[in-house]
């Protein structure tokens, strides 16, 4: 049962019986939560047919549907908001209609395809808390999508060309001793990152020494041998020395195998890669069709440019003078080769930190002019950064939150938690450990996607471990202490199908509101996706095993003697259940079937 258009549907008939006119638009929402209601009917609008004060025009819509409508019991009027309360049969009904949809939460497919790019890293350091939200947001929106009947395609580009990744291999020439992962004992994308700060300190102490001896800051940036060197790779790369290559290619491999164990443990995965070193070119045909066909311009050194000022932006350049290509040019190439891929998707979303604004406005515009209609349907899905209690992170300094040590000491929290409040009891070694790992992620993802993803935000791992508050282990105990409840029914062999819940025609107020959560479940997903927005459902998981633990404490469920009241309250049970274990996965969080 759709309560909200049933609503809307009763509010449309009580204008035109009231008022002769038909009603085009109502405005619903839910109600405030100091009044009594679950929903409240905006009458403002409604003046303009009723022609009178908004208050009595509430009044006079409240006792059309009272009387009429069969689903409000009774109703209550704020200023110009009309706010219901619905028939407990309503709220009978919708349970009903939940027990019976094993899918309840999951939308039907649309026939629609999309395409989600996240995590895209650079080859020249291990994943660190950036790109936890990162990989965590993008996975998410992935699941929600999903859930909302699209077909979705996750992708990611790798960053695996340029200076960055030359100066990790011109510190391993230089300092390496022919290191390798095995031969340390070391992730492979940790060895990389080491050698990254090894050539920054290398290289600040060069620049020292050379303005020591008479250099400006920025001939001394310039003229640093170890600068030069890995200056020296980039041009040998770009011209395909093999020896350079090979070496890229067994460092890039390194990290290649790291980042998989931690995309492994993070619980994320992709339908197909693409590599910066394959894509970087593909952009410079289409920029010179562009010039072609005058929508951009070429300046007398020979660099090519798109002129956006009409579009309250600047000129950007798109070609250098020697040919070779920007990033942006890159993206664009990028962007094309993907709708030829997936030639069905609708559109992309590239999941990107919120300092990158600036360049997805300049590549939406710059798609649109070129004639692909898609480029209206692309999304930069912005973020802000993760601090922590200690401050901002510096990748060159190796002062970055590393993201393997992170899911580590979140897994050692919660094992530490877990012991000292005796929640191990009956469990097996590996049990246990597997309770660990899932509590640990849980907690780091909960409280990573609980936040507006525009907003920056500060991460605090003891915060995000605890068992009370607006936490992932809050809402995984919960759905625990369900299935608890769950098992002790099957036990007594109460087994619930939506036929046996027409026995009950009176509510307590705890199953009422629980059940006024529950039901707009499938709404909260449709706005998550419409937003972008894996926090709304986080929130709403929250919300809803907030409710149930007031429902729990309100009402001893097994001391009912009534068995169809016992019946509605496990049915009532599961269905919470269901949708917290759908919620959770939609955030790329597992919930423990004991606690």
């Amino acid at each position: 049962m759709n309560v909200d258009q049933s609503l809307r549907t009763a509010v449309k008939q009580a204008a035109e019986a009231l008022f002769g006119q038909p009603l085009s638009a109502i405005q619903l929402q839910p109600t405030n939560a100091e009044f009594e209601g679950s929903h409240t009917v905006v009458c403002f609008p409604l003046t303009k047919l009723s022609r009178k004060g908004p208050e009595e025009t509430a009044r006079l819509v409240g006792d059309y549907l009272v009387q009429h409508a069969g689903i409000v019991s009774r109703y209550n009027v704020v200023k110009g908001f009309l706010n219901l309360v619905l028939s407990d049969q309503v709220w009978v009904d919708v349970l009903r209609a939940i027990v019976a949809n094993p899918n309840y939460g999951q939308l039907p497919d649309n026939g629609q395809e999309i395409m989600i790019e996240y995590s895209s890293p650079n080859t020249n350091k291990p994943l660190h808390l950036g790109h936890l939200r990162n990989n965590f947001l993008g996975w998410s929106v992935s699941e929600i999508y999903k859930n909302n009947g699209y077909t979705v395609r996750k992708v990611q580009i790798i960053n695996d060309r340029g200076i960055h990744i030359c100066k990790s291999m011109a510190a391993w020439k230089l300092y390496g001793d022919g290191e390798t992962p095995q031969s340390t004992n070391m992730k492979g994308d940790h060895l990389v990152g080491k050698y990254y700060v090894e050539f920054d300190k290398a290289y600040k102490a060069q620049m020292a020494a050379l303005i020591t001896k008479g250099a400006s800051e920025e001939e001394a940036s310039k003229q640093a041998p170890i600068m030069q060197l890995a200056s020296d790779m980039l041009r040998k790369w770009e011209q395909k020395d093999p020896d350079t290559v090979s070496l890229w290619q067994t460092m890039n491999g390194w990290v290649y195998e790291g980042f998989s164990a931690t995309y492994a443990r993070m619980g994320v995965d992709f339908d197909k890669l693409y590599y910066e070193s394959d894509t970087y070119l593909l952009g410079r045909d289409e920029v010179l069709k562009g010039v072609e066909k005058g929508i951009f311009f070429k300046k007398d050194d020979g660099s090519v440019w798109v002129d956006l000022t009409a579009d309250g932006l600047d000129q950007k350049v798109l070609l250098r003078s020697d040919g070779t290509s920007v990033y942006m040019t890159q993206d664009i190439g990028t962007a094309i080769l993907r709708f030829r891929d997936f030639p069905k998707i609708m559109g992309q979303v590239y999941t990107v930190g919120n300092e990158q604004e600036y360049h997805f406005k300049v590549l939406f515009l710059i798609l649109g002019k070129l004639g692909y209609e898609w480029a209206k349907q692309c999304f930069h899905l912005s973020y802000g950064m993760v601090d922590l209690p200690t401050g901002k992170m510096k990748s060159r300094e190796g002062t970055v939150v590393d993201a393997d040590e992170l899911m580590q000491e979140m897994y050692e929290d919660a094992e530490k938690q877990s012991r000292e409040l005796g929640k191990l009891d009956e469990m097996s070694h590996d049990e246990a450990k597997r309770l660990f790992e899932m509590v640990g992620l849980g907690a780091l993802k909960f409280f990573l996607l609980k936040v507006d993803p525009k907003k920056r935000m500060m991460f605090d791992p003891q915060e995000s471990i605890q068992l009370q508050g607006f936490t992932g282990p809050f809402v995984q105990y919960t759905h625990a202490r369900i299935r608890s409840i769950i098992r002790k029914a099957e036990g007594m062999g109460l087994q619930v199908s939506a036929g046996d819940l027409n026995g009950v025609t009176a509510l307590e107020p705890a199953e009422r509101e629980a059940l006024q959560v529950l039901s707009v479940f499938e709404n909260k997903v449709q706005e998550a996706a419409r937003e972008y927005a894996p926090s709304i459902i986080a929130n709403y998981a929250y919300d809803l095993a907030k409710e149930y633990n007031k429902f729990y404490q309100n009402i001893p469920i097994f001391n009912e003697t009534d068995t169809n009241k016992l019946k509605f309250r496990i049915a009532l049970s599961q269905s919470i259940a269901k949708s917290i274990k759908r919620a959770m996965h939609m955030l790329g969080i597992e919930v423990p079937e004991r606690m």
